[in-house]
């Protein structure tokens, strides 16, 4: 599949493309923090480890609120992720 080069027909139109592209970058950013930090999280709870998912679900929760505030996850979502994450440690520390 071939990417379609869009050239833009005015000075406002080049703008808005050099800004949408410069927050492509930031938001896939942003959004592979907060993956990679709900995957370490998942890996620590998989291998029974209590302690250092605590650490990593406070470090998954920070990417996952970045995430919101910079418009990349919604709120919703967010709220369920950390939810999920939160449910996972506690069934571990009762064990």
């Amino acid at each position: 599949m071939e990417a379609v080069i869009y050239m833009p027909n005015t000075k406002s139109a080049n703008k808005a493309m050099r800004q949408s592209r410069r927050r492509r970058v930031i938001n896939l950013r942003t959004k592979s923090k907060f993956k990679v930090a709900i995957k370490t999280t998942k890996q620590a709870i998989a291998s029974n480890d209590s302690t250092k998912a605590a650490e990593d679900l406070k470090k998954a929760m920070s990417a996952i609120d970045k995430a919101v505030k910079k418009n990349v996850l919604h709120k919703n979502t967010a709220a369920r992720k950390k939810s999920r994450l939160a449910k996972a440690i506690n069934k571990l520390s009762t064990k």
